[in-house]
């Protein structure tokens, strides 16, 4: 065993390094992880009929008909995000509504203003949703909103949105639906023919590939009509897809070992049963880690109605002896990576429950969880105010 192993005492499985519970990057199988080994030419016929079989299934798995496209984008999901705001968000007819409840919300309005183009916002909070009544109340209080951006699964909390029912409503209203799926896309329910325009996602997600690129699903139309919008050349969708079309290659070089590990991931998402089995896992996931966190004494940020199977939050402990940074490496030392909380206005900490995970894992992270707070003499878990 090397010095890196010997670092971690988590449980079997993933014995190398700690498993990832966050949002993303996530644990993934030895098998996508060892679809890696090989380098491969981007010229290859053999990726870029790779890369057309990944394009043709992100649109299966999304439900499209044959009326929309795949653009895939080299970087992380914020990458694909500013440009399909930079090609679809209108520059001067027209006004894109920002439907926020927490930071990702957030960081699309900023992207906005930053390009200039034309934005409002509905801001939720960090931990409410958004209702269809809100959305129609905006629109009809400003007829220059033309597009509707929205996230499905806001991670600052683990909320999920109610994605169908707006875009239905965007739909027979004729406006511009566009969804940032980055969390949810592969494990929750989402079909692009309720009414969704544009769909983005990213590799390191719910089909537990690693990170490299994103992704955007967009009508045929509305992407045709984007040529010349763009704000830059490295994020330009539509000359991204023309180059795809054209000879399937990317126009500045892939992340090619990112593609094959997620075309592996493709595969071992549909031997699982797909979208509904991975969601059905990462839903047991979730109840047993949040019961056991609250039989210890945690609170939730949400009430379980509310919280999705993607991450969970939870208030940080009053007890002056309770300090993330510690709790963090403790748990990292165990074998267990958990994320930062990402809200303003109450103390907390995330632990997702998606990737190569399972009840088995979340049991043991509570049982580490337990551990930590015994070592650390921490013994009032009721929530910091905050």
């Amino acid at each position: 065993m090397d010095k890196l192993a010997q670092r971690f005492n988590g449980p079997p499985g993933q014995e190398d390094m700690p498993y990832l519970l966050t949002p993303g990057p996530l644990t993934t199988s030895r098998t996508v992880k060892a679809a890696m080994l090989a380098d491969w030419g981007s010229r290859d016929i053999e990726f870029r009929r790779l890369v057309a079989d990944i394009r043709k299934g992100l649109l299966g798995l999304a439900g499209c008909d044959g009326g929309y496209e795949c653009v895939i984008m080299q970087g992380s999901g914020t990458f694909a995000i500013e440009a399909a705001l930079g090609a679809f968000c209108p520059k001067t007819e027209g006004k894109t509504l920002v439907v926020a409840n927490g930071a990702y919300g957030d960081r699309a309005a900023a992207i906005l203003t930053r390009l200039g183009r034309p934005v409002t916002r509905i801001d939720k909070g960090d931990s409410a949703a958004p209702t269809v009544e809100d959305v129609v109340t905006a629109l009809d209080a400003d007829p220059a909103l033309s597009h509707v951006w929205i996230i499905h699964c806001e991670t600052t909390s683990g909320i999920v949105n109610p994605i169908a029912a707006i875009a239905r409503e965007m739909r027979r209203r004729g406006k511009i639906c566009m969804v940032d799926a980055m969390s949810s896309f592969g494990a929750l329910p989402l079909d692009m023919m309720d009414g969704i325009d544009v769909m983005v996602s990213s590799s390191n997600k719910c089909i537990e590939g690693v990170p490299g690129f994103s992704y955007v699903l967009v009508k045929r139309d509305l992407l045709l009509a984007s040529k010349g919008m763009s704000h830059s050349v490295v994020l330009d969708l539509y000359e991204q897809w023309k180059g795809l079309e054209a000879n399937g290659q990317f126009r500045f070089t892939p992340p090619t070992h990112a593609l094959v590990a997620f075309h592996q991931a493709m595969q071992e998402h549909a031997a699982e049963g797909g979208v509904a089995a991975r969601g059905q896992r990462y839903a047991r996931n979730a109840q047993v880690l949040v019961k056991g966190m609250r039989a210890m004494g945690f609170a939730t940020l949400l009430a379980d109605h509310e919280a999705g199977p993607i991450i969970q939050t939870f208030l940080t402990p009053r007890d002056p002896n309770f300090d993330f940074e510690k709790f963090y490496e403790e748990l990292r030392r165990r074998g267990f990576a958990i994320y930062p909380g990402k809200l303003t206005r109450r103390p907390s900490f995330r632990i997702g429950t998606i990737g190569k995970v399972d009840e088995k894992v979340m049991t043991a992270v509570l049982a580490a969880i337990s551990a930590v707070l015994r070592e650390m003499n921490v013994t009032d878990l009721a929530p910091l105010e905050g």
